[in-house]
Protein backbone atom coordinates (compact mmCIF):
# COMPACT_ATOMS: atom_id res chain seq x y z
CA UNK A 1 0.00 0.00 0.00
CA UNK A 2 1.43 3.66 -1.24
CA UNK A 3 0.64 6.40 1.50
CA UNK A 4 3.88 8.65 0.12
CA UNK A 5 2.15 9.72 -3.09
CA UNK A 6 3.22 13.55 -3.45
CA UNK A 7 1.79 15.09 -6.61
CA UNK A 8 2.77 17.98 -8.17
CA UNK A 9 0.68 21.08 -8.54
CA UNK A 10 2.96 24.13 -8.97
CA UNK A 11 2.53 24.78 -12.73
CA UNK A 12 -1.46 24.82 -12.53
CA UNK A 13 -2.77 27.95 -12.95
CA UNK A 14 -6.43 26.66 -11.90
CA UNK A 15 -7.83 26.09 -8.50
CA UNK A 16 -4.78 24.03 -6.29
CA UNK A 17 -8.05 21.67 -5.20
CA UNK A 18 -8.76 20.81 -8.87
CA UNK A 19 -5.30 20.78 -9.46
CA UNK A 20 -4.51 17.95 -7.04
CA UNK A 21 -8.00 16.25 -8.56
CA UNK A 22 -6.07 16.78 -11.67
CA UNK A 23 -2.76 14.94 -10.66
CA UNK A 24 -4.52 12.43 -9.51
CA UNK A 25 -6.59 11.60 -12.66
CA UNK A 26 -3.24 11.82 -14.28
CA UNK A 27 -1.19 9.44 -12.17
CA UNK A 28 -4.15 6.92 -12.18
CA UNK A 29 -4.24 6.97 -15.97
CA UNK A 30 -0.59 6.42 -15.92
CA UNK A 31 -0.53 3.61 -13.92
CA UNK A 32 1.23 5.31 -11.37
CA UNK A 33 -1.49 4.43 -8.91
CA UNK A 34 -3.41 1.74 -9.10
CA UNK A 35 -6.53 0.23 -7.92
CA UNK A 36 -6.51 -0.43 -4.13
CA UNK A 37 -3.68 2.31 -3.09
CA UNK A 38 -4.35 3.75 0.00
CA UNK A 39 -3.73 7.62 -0.47
CA UNK A 40 -1.79 9.70 2.12
CA UNK A 41 -3.89 11.12 5.30
CA UNK A 42 -5.30 14.45 4.33
CA UNK A 43 -2.93 16.34 7.23
CA UNK A 44 0.26 15.29 5.66
CA UNK A 45 -0.75 15.59 1.58
CA UNK A 46 -1.19 18.99 2.87
CA UNK A 47 1.51 19.85 4.32
CA UNK A 48 3.68 18.09 1.86
CA UNK A 49 1.70 20.34 -0.81
CA UNK A 50 2.13 23.57 1.61
CA UNK A 51 -1.89 23.91 1.40
CA UNK A 52 -4.54 24.43 4.06
CA UNK A 53 -6.24 21.25 4.73
CA UNK A 54 -9.80 22.57 3.22
CA UNK A 55 -8.09 22.55 0.14
CA UNK A 56 -7.57 18.87 0.31
CA UNK A 57 -10.27 17.90 1.83
CA UNK A 58 -12.25 19.51 -1.13
CA UNK A 59 -9.90 17.92 -3.46
CA UNK A 60 -10.69 14.58 -2.08
CA UNK A 61 -14.58 14.79 -1.74
CA UNK A 62 -14.36 16.22 -5.42
CA UNK A 63 -12.15 12.85 -5.82
CA UNK A 64 -14.49 10.72 -5.19
CA UNK A 65 -18.01 12.54 -6.29
CA UNK A 66 -16.18 11.70 -9.66
CA UNK A 67 -15.41 8.37 -8.95
CA UNK A 68 -11.40 8.41 -8.46
CA UNK A 69 -11.48 7.47 -4.99
CA UNK A 70 -13.26 5.50 -2.14
CA UNK A 71 -13.14 6.89 1.36
CA UNK A 72 -13.93 5.04 4.59
CA UNK A 73 -14.33 6.20 7.89
CA UNK A 74 -11.53 5.27 9.91
CA UNK A 75 -9.69 3.75 7.26
CA UNK A 76 -8.84 6.02 4.69
CA UNK A 77 -9.08 6.79 0.85
CA UNK A 78 -7.99 4.42 -1.71
CA UNK A 79 -7.86 4.48 -5.53
CA UNK A 80 -11.25 3.13 -7.32
CA UNK A 81 -10.26 2.60 -10.58
CA UNK A 82 -8.87 3.79 -13.98
CA UNK A 83 -9.31 6.99 -14.73
CA UNK A 84 -11.07 8.21 -18.15
CA UNK A 85 -9.00 9.21 -20.54
CA UNK A 86 -10.46 12.86 -20.85
CA UNK A 87 -10.78 13.58 -16.98
CA UNK A 88 -10.60 17.35 -15.52
CA UNK A 89 -11.92 18.28 -12.83
CA UNK A 90 -13.05 21.60 -13.92
CA UNK A 91 -15.29 20.06 -16.78
CA UNK A 92 -17.62 17.70 -13.86
CA UNK A 93 -17.95 20.66 -11.78
CA UNK A 94 -17.27 24.00 -13.11
CA UNK A 95 -18.35 26.63 -9.97
CA UNK A 96 -16.97 24.61 -7.77
CA UNK A 97 -19.57 25.60 -5.35
CA UNK A 98 -22.59 24.71 -2.88
CA UNK A 99 -25.22 26.47 -2.49
CA UNK A 100 -26.62 26.64 1.51
CA UNK A 101 -27.89 30.31 1.06
CA UNK A 102 -31.35 29.46 -1.19
CA UNK A 103 -34.24 28.02 1.24
CA UNK A 104 -36.27 25.90 -1.14
CA UNK A 105 -37.05 22.40 -0.91
CA UNK A 106 -35.16 19.42 -2.23
CA UNK A 107 -37.01 17.86 -4.72
CA UNK A 108 -36.82 14.29 -4.26
CA UNK A 109 -37.15 11.59 -7.03
CA UNK A 110 -39.93 10.22 -4.87
CA UNK A 111 -41.84 13.47 -5.44
CA UNK A 112 -41.97 13.26 -9.30
CA UNK A 113 -42.52 16.83 -9.77
CA UNK A 114 -41.60 17.00 -13.06
CA UNK A 115 -43.77 14.17 -14.22
CA UNK A 116 -47.17 15.43 -12.26
CA UNK A 117 -46.33 18.41 -13.74
CA UNK A 118 -46.22 17.36 -17.02
CA UNK A 119 -49.17 14.75 -16.48
CA UNK A 120 -51.28 17.91 -14.46
CA UNK A 121 -50.55 20.36 -17.27
CA UNK A 122 -51.98 18.35 -19.90
CA UNK A 123 -54.90 17.31 -17.81
CA UNK A 124 -55.63 20.34 -17.19
CA UNK A 125 -55.60 21.90 -20.93
CA UNK A 126 -57.78 19.22 -22.06
CA UNK A 127 -60.35 20.15 -19.29
CA UNK A 128 -63.76 22.18 -19.94
CA UNK A 129 -62.75 25.23 -17.94
CA UNK A 130 -58.76 25.40 -19.78
CA UNK A 131 -60.26 28.32 -21.93
CA UNK A 132 -61.19 30.28 -19.17
CA UNK A 133 -57.70 29.99 -17.23
CA UNK A 134 -56.07 31.63 -20.62
CA UNK A 135 -58.11 35.15 -20.17
CA UNK A 136 -57.69 37.18 -16.68
CA UNK A 137 -58.86 36.20 -13.20
CA UNK A 138 -60.28 37.53 -10.42
CA UNK A 139 -57.62 39.19 -8.28
CA UNK A 140 -58.41 37.45 -5.19
CA UNK A 141 -58.25 34.44 -7.17
CA UNK A 142 -61.31 32.58 -9.39
CA UNK A 143 -63.94 30.74 -7.18
CA UNK A 144 -62.75 27.02 -8.34
CA UNK A 145 -59.07 28.45 -6.97
CA UNK A 146 -60.31 29.79 -3.87
CA UNK A 147 -62.20 27.23 -2.70
CA UNK A 148 -59.36 24.27 -2.47
CA UNK A 149 -57.21 27.09 -1.38
CA UNK A 150 -60.02 27.00 1.81
CA UNK A 151 -59.70 22.96 1.53
CA UNK A 152 -56.28 23.34 1.65
CA UNK A 153 -55.58 26.32 4.31
CA UNK A 154 -58.70 24.16 6.18
CA UNK A 155 -57.27 21.23 7.26
CA UNK A 156 -54.85 23.47 9.81
CA UNK A 157 -57.30 26.29 10.61
CA UNK A 158 -60.56 24.67 10.67
CA UNK A 159 -63.29 25.66 8.72
CA UNK A 160 -62.82 28.85 6.12
CA UNK A 161 -66.00 31.24 4.59
CA UNK A 162 -64.30 31.34 0.87
CA UNK A 163 -64.86 35.23 1.57
CA UNK A 164 -62.00 35.34 4.12
CA UNK A 165 -59.52 33.09 1.45
CA UNK A 166 -57.76 34.69 -1.47
CA UNK A 167 -55.38 33.80 -4.06
CA UNK A 168 -51.82 34.94 -4.37
CA UNK A 169 -48.44 35.14 -6.99
CA UNK A 170 -46.28 33.86 -4.32
CA UNK A 171 -45.84 35.15 -0.72
CA UNK A 172 -43.68 38.05 -1.75
CA UNK A 173 -46.56 39.55 -3.61
CA UNK A 174 -49.10 38.71 -0.87
CA UNK A 175 -46.33 40.11 1.94
CA UNK A 176 -46.24 43.31 0.20
CA UNK A 177 -50.00 43.98 -0.34
CA UNK A 178 -50.73 43.14 3.20
CA UNK A 179 -48.43 45.04 4.08
CA UNK A 180 -49.93 47.98 1.66
CA UNK A 181 -53.33 47.26 3.44
CA UNK A 182 -52.46 47.64 6.72
CA UNK A 183 -49.88 49.93 7.34
CA UNK A 184 -49.20 53.64 6.17
CA UNK A 185 -46.20 55.15 5.67
CA UNK A 186 -43.97 55.76 9.39
CA UNK A 187 -46.07 53.24 11.35
CA UNK A 188 -44.57 50.75 13.87
CA UNK A 189 -44.06 46.83 12.69
CA UNK A 190 -43.13 44.54 14.87
CA UNK A 191 -40.62 41.94 13.90
CA UNK A 192 -38.62 39.00 15.68
CA UNK A 193 -35.25 40.44 16.14
CA UNK A 194 -33.87 38.07 13.44
CA UNK A 195 -36.06 38.55 10.51
CA UNK A 196 -37.26 36.87 7.01
CA UNK A 197 -35.57 39.39 4.68
CA UNK A 198 -38.25 39.48 2.43
CA UNK A 199 -40.37 40.96 5.29
CA UNK A 200 -37.44 44.06 5.70
CA UNK A 201 -37.25 44.62 2.14
CA UNK A 202 -41.32 45.06 1.59
CA UNK A 203 -41.71 46.83 5.03
CA UNK A 204 -38.48 49.08 3.97
CA UNK A 205 -40.27 50.19 0.69
CA UNK A 206 -43.78 50.62 2.69
CA UNK A 207 -41.70 52.81 4.80
CA UNK A 208 -42.66 51.09 8.18
CA UNK A 209 -40.64 51.38 11.08
CA UNK A 210 -39.11 48.11 12.13
CA UNK A 211 -39.59 47.21 15.93
CA UNK A 212 -37.27 44.49 16.48
CA UNK A 213 -38.80 42.08 19.22
CA UNK A 214 -36.36 39.75 21.25
CA UNK A 215 -36.22 36.25 20.75
CA UNK A 216 -35.43 33.11 22.45
CA UNK A 217 -34.91 29.06 21.75
CA UNK A 218 -38.66 28.66 21.51
CA UNK A 219 -39.28 32.04 19.11
CA UNK A 220 -40.80 35.25 20.05
CA UNK A 221 -40.68 36.56 23.39
CA UNK A 222 -44.36 37.44 24.60
CA UNK A 223 -43.06 39.74 27.12
CA UNK A 224 -41.35 41.91 24.77
CA UNK A 225 -43.68 41.74 22.34
CA UNK A 226 -46.09 43.85 25.33
CA UNK A 227 -43.38 46.01 26.55
CA UNK A 228 -43.07 47.02 23.06
CA UNK A 229 -46.72 47.62 22.33
CA UNK A 230 -46.34 49.67 25.12
CA UNK A 231 -43.60 51.64 24.14
CA UNK A 232 -44.11 52.11 20.27
CA UNK A 233 -48.40 51.08 19.83
CA UNK A 234 -47.09 49.45 16.25
CA UNK A 235 -49.74 48.44 13.62
CA UNK A 236 -48.66 45.18 13.06
CA UNK A 237 -46.91 42.05 14.17
CA UNK A 238 -45.15 39.90 11.65
CA UNK A 239 -43.51 36.44 12.67
CA UNK A 240 -43.08 32.71 11.27
CA UNK A 241 -44.62 31.14 13.82
CA UNK A 242 -43.58 27.36 12.60
CA UNK A 243 -39.91 26.27 11.32
CA UNK A 244 -38.61 29.80 11.85
CA UNK A 245 -36.76 31.27 9.26
CA UNK A 246 -33.88 31.75 10.25
CA UNK A 247 -33.94 30.06 14.01
CA UNK A 248 -36.09 26.96 13.13
CA UNK A 249 -38.10 27.73 16.70
CA UNK A 250 -41.16 26.37 16.73
CA UNK A 251 -43.82 28.57 19.03
CA UNK A 252 -45.15 26.42 21.69
CA UNK A 253 -49.11 26.91 21.84
CA UNK A 254 -49.00 28.61 25.33
CA UNK A 255 -46.87 31.41 23.42
CA UNK A 256 -49.05 32.00 20.68
CA UNK A 257 -52.13 31.54 23.05
CA UNK A 258 -50.20 34.86 24.58
CA UNK A 259 -49.46 36.50 21.97
CA UNK A 260 -52.82 36.77 20.36
CA UNK A 261 -53.94 37.75 23.51
CA UNK A 262 -51.51 41.12 24.02
CA UNK A 263 -52.09 41.51 19.85
CA UNK A 264 -56.01 41.95 20.71
CA UNK A 265 -55.84 44.49 23.72
CA UNK A 266 -53.34 46.72 21.85
CA UNK A 267 -55.34 46.69 18.54
CA UNK A 268 -52.21 44.98 16.88
CA UNK A 269 -52.84 42.81 14.09
CA UNK A 270 -50.54 39.52 13.38
CA UNK A 271 -49.20 38.58 9.98
CA UNK A 272 -48.69 35.04 10.15
CA UNK A 273 -46.43 33.63 7.71
CA UNK A 274 -46.82 30.12 7.47
CA UNK A 275 -44.41 28.77 5.08
CA UNK A 276 -43.10 25.79 6.62
CA UNK A 277 -46.47 24.88 8.61
CA UNK A 278 -47.19 21.98 5.73
CA UNK A 279 -44.01 20.62 6.55
CA UNK A 280 -44.65 20.19 10.71
CA UNK A 281 -47.77 18.20 10.10
CA UNK A 282 -47.65 17.46 14.03
CA UNK A 283 -46.95 21.17 15.24
CA UNK A 284 -48.93 23.41 16.88
CA UNK A 285 -52.29 24.95 15.47
CA UNK A 286 -51.55 28.12 13.75
CA UNK A 287 -52.34 31.40 15.13
CA UNK A 288 -54.83 32.25 13.04
CA UNK A 289 -56.87 29.04 14.29
CA UNK A 290 -56.35 30.86 17.86
CA UNK A 291 -57.09 34.20 16.64
CA UNK A 292 -58.47 34.56 13.02
CA UNK A 293 -60.42 37.83 13.56
CA UNK A 294 -56.92 39.68 13.54
CA UNK A 295 -54.85 37.49 11.54
CA UNK A 296 -53.97 37.62 8.12
CA UNK A 297 -52.63 34.21 7.99
CA UNK A 298 -49.98 33.32 4.52
CA UNK A 299 -49.29 29.87 3.10
CA UNK A 300 -47.39 29.72 0.60
CA UNK A 301 -46.26 26.62 -1.79
CA UNK A 302 -42.39 27.78 -2.55
CA UNK A 303 -41.21 26.30 0.41
CA UNK A 304 -43.11 23.18 0.39
CA UNK A 305 -43.76 22.17 -3.28
CA UNK A 306 -41.70 24.13 -5.35
CA UNK A 307 -41.52 28.31 -5.86
CA UNK A 308 -41.58 27.56 -9.39
CA UNK A 309 -45.47 27.44 -8.96
CA UNK A 310 -45.62 30.94 -7.24
CA UNK A 311 -48.84 30.58 -5.36
CA UNK A 312 -50.05 31.39 -1.89
CA UNK A 313 -52.82 30.99 -0.04
CA UNK A 314 -54.38 33.89 2.22
CA UNK A 315 -56.88 34.07 4.72
CA UNK A 316 -57.74 37.00 6.19
CA UNK A 317 -59.64 38.60 9.46
CA UNK A 318 -62.94 39.33 7.26
CA UNK A 319 -64.62 40.25 4.38
CA UNK A 320 -64.11 44.13 4.51
CA UNK A 321 -60.14 42.71 4.77
CA UNK A 322 -60.72 40.57 2.21
CA UNK A 323 -61.81 43.52 -0.37
CA UNK A 324 -59.08 45.49 0.92
CA UNK A 325 -56.20 42.71 0.30
CA UNK A 326 -57.73 42.12 -3.57
CA UNK A 327 -57.41 45.84 -4.10
CA UNK A 328 -53.76 45.64 -3.40
CA UNK A 329 -53.12 42.40 -5.45
CA UNK A 330 -54.43 43.95 -8.20
CA UNK A 331 -52.16 46.95 -8.14
CA UNK A 332 -48.77 44.68 -7.52
CA UNK A 333 -49.70 41.84 -9.79
CA UNK A 334 -52.96 41.77 -11.12
CA UNK A 335 -53.33 37.85 -10.61
CA UNK A 336 -51.59 34.97 -9.85
CA UNK A 337 -50.98 32.53 -12.82
CA UNK A 338 -54.00 31.31 -13.98
CA UNK A 339 -52.24 27.91 -14.93
CA UNK A 340 -49.93 27.45 -11.84
CA UNK A 341 -52.92 27.75 -9.78
CA UNK A 342 -55.10 25.31 -11.52
CA UNK A 343 -52.91 22.96 -11.22
CA UNK A 344 -52.46 23.34 -7.73
CA UNK A 345 -56.22 22.97 -6.98
CA UNK A 346 -55.99 19.84 -8.94
CA UNK A 347 -53.34 18.49 -7.00
CA UNK A 348 -55.32 19.57 -3.58
CA UNK A 349 -58.63 17.64 -5.10
CA UNK A 350 -56.62 14.50 -5.67
CA UNK A 351 -54.27 14.33 -3.49
CA UNK A 352 -51.16 14.97 -5.34
CA UNK A 353 -50.30 17.93 -3.31
CA UNK A 354 -50.04 15.77 -0.01
CA UNK A 355 -48.21 13.42 -1.55
CA UNK A 356 -45.55 15.91 -2.88
CA UNK A 357 -45.27 17.08 0.69
CA UNK A 358 -44.45 13.93 2.21
CA UNK A 359 -42.30 13.33 -0.23
CA UNK A 360 -40.30 16.79 0.39
CA UNK A 361 -40.57 15.97 4.36
CA UNK A 362 -39.05 12.95 3.95
CA UNK A 363 -36.49 13.86 2.29
CA UNK A 364 -35.79 16.94 4.53
CA UNK A 365 -35.45 14.29 7.30
CA UNK A 366 -32.60 12.51 5.50
CA UNK A 367 -31.29 15.77 4.76
CA UNK A 368 -31.31 16.84 8.39
CA UNK A 369 -30.01 13.75 9.38
CA UNK A 370 -26.57 13.96 7.45
CA UNK A 371 -25.89 17.48 8.83
CA UNK A 372 -26.46 16.46 12.23
CA UNK A 373 -23.77 13.77 11.40
CA UNK A 374 -21.49 16.11 9.43
CA UNK A 375 -21.60 19.12 12.26
CA UNK A 376 -21.45 16.87 15.22
CA UNK A 377 -20.07 19.24 18.10
CA UNK A 378 -21.34 22.21 16.46
CA UNK A 379 -23.74 24.58 17.83
CA UNK A 380 -26.89 24.41 15.84
CA UNK A 381 -30.51 24.69 15.50
CA UNK A 382 -32.72 22.66 13.66
CA UNK A 383 -36.19 20.89 13.24
CA UNK A 384 -36.18 17.33 11.40
CA UNK A 385 -38.69 18.47 8.92
CA UNK A 386 -37.13 21.44 7.77
CA UNK A 387 -34.86 22.28 5.22
CA UNK A 388 -32.75 24.85 6.32
CA UNK A 389 -30.50 25.08 9.85
CA UNK A 390 -28.98 28.09 11.75
CA UNK A 391 -25.50 27.53 13.00
CA UNK A 392 -23.56 29.61 15.66
CA UNK A 393 -19.97 29.98 15.01
CA UNK A 394 -17.13 28.51 16.99
CA UNK A 395 -15.83 31.88 19.14
CA UNK A 396 -12.61 31.95 17.57
CA UNK A 397 -14.96 32.77 14.09
CA UNK A 398 -16.01 36.36 13.27
CA UNK A 399 -19.18 35.79 10.19
CA UNK A 400 -17.66 38.48 7.70
CA UNK A 401 -14.30 36.88 7.87
CA UNK A 402 -15.44 33.00 7.77
CA UNK A 403 -18.19 34.37 5.19
CA UNK A 404 -14.84 35.10 2.99
CA UNK A 405 -13.31 31.98 3.32
CA UNK A 406 -16.92 30.06 2.97
CA UNK A 407 -16.63 31.88 -0.54
CA UNK A 408 -12.83 30.40 -1.58
CA UNK A 409 -14.32 27.60 -0.93
CA UNK A 410 -16.96 27.55 -2.58
CA UNK A 411 -19.40 27.84 -0.03
CA UNK A 412 -22.04 29.84 -0.04
CA UNK A 413 -23.90 30.96 3.37
CA UNK A 414 -26.21 33.23 4.40
CA UNK A 415 -24.80 35.83 7.34
CA UNK A 416 -27.15 36.51 10.19
CA UNK A 417 -26.83 40.19 8.71
CA UNK A 418 -29.15 39.36 6.30
CA UNK A 419 -31.92 38.64 8.98
CA UNK A 420 -30.78 41.12 12.11
CA UNK A 421 -33.17 44.09 13.16
CA UNK A 422 -30.35 45.42 14.84
CA UNK A 423 -27.04 44.05 16.02
CA UNK A 424 -26.40 40.78 14.53
CA UNK A 425 -25.21 37.56 16.11
CA UNK A 426 -22.09 35.20 15.04
CA UNK A 427 -24.17 33.15 13.07
CA UNK A 428 -25.15 31.69 9.71
CA UNK A 429 -28.11 29.80 7.87
CA UNK A 430 -27.57 26.56 6.18
CA UNK A 431 -30.09 25.53 3.78
CA UNK A 432 -30.01 22.30 2.83
CA UNK A 433 -32.57 22.02 0.08
CA UNK A 434 -30.61 23.47 -2.99
CA UNK A 435 -28.28 20.73 -3.32
CA UNK A 436 -29.40 18.57 -6.23
CA UNK A 437 -28.33 15.43 -4.13
CA UNK A 438 -26.70 13.64 -1.03
CA UNK A 439 -23.28 13.27 -2.21
CA UNK A 440 -23.14 16.87 -3.32
CA UNK A 441 -24.96 17.60 0.49
CA UNK A 442 -21.69 15.76 2.71
CA UNK A 443 -19.25 17.60 -0.21
CA UNK A 444 -19.95 20.63 1.56
CA UNK A 445 -21.39 19.68 4.25
CA UNK A 446 -17.57 18.49 4.98
CA UNK A 447 -15.97 21.00 3.98
CA UNK A 448 -18.13 23.89 6.32
CA UNK A 449 -17.22 21.22 8.99
CA UNK A 450 -13.26 21.47 7.95
CA UNK A 451 -13.26 25.22 7.93
CA UNK A 452 -15.11 25.45 11.05
CA UNK A 453 -12.88 23.25 13.00
CA UNK A 454 -9.84 25.69 12.43
CA UNK A 455 -9.20 29.03 13.47
CA UNK A 456 -9.05 31.88 11.10
CA UNK A 457 -5.28 31.84 10.97
CA UNK A 458 -4.83 28.32 9.97
CA UNK A 459 -6.81 28.79 6.81
CA UNK A 460 -4.57 30.19 3.96
CA UNK A 461 -5.86 33.11 1.89
CA UNK A 462 -5.38 31.64 -0.92
CA UNK A 463 -7.20 28.76 -1.61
Amino acid sequence: MMESWSPTIAGDAGPKYLAIVKALAEDIRAGRLTPGVRLPPQRALAKHLNVDLTTVTRAFNEARRTGLIDATTGRGSFVRGSAPSTVDARQTDPSGSVDFSMNMPPQPVAARLAERMEAGLARLAGSAGFRDRMQYQDSAGNMADRVAAGQWLGRRLGPLPIQRVLVGGGAQVVLFAVLSALLKPGDALCVPALTYPGLRMAAERRGARLIPVACDAEGLDPEAFLESCRSERPRALYLVPTLDNPTTATLPTTRRERIAEIARSHGVSIIEDDAYGALSHEGPSPIAAIAGDITWHIATLSKCVSPGLRIAYVAVPGTNEAVRLGAELRAINMMASPLTAGLASQWIADGELDAIVSAIRHENGLRQAVAREMLRGLDIQAHPCGHHLWLHLPQQWRRGEFGAHARQLGLCVVLSDAFAVGPAPEAIRVSLGAAPDAETLRYGLSLLATLLSHPPGAISTVV
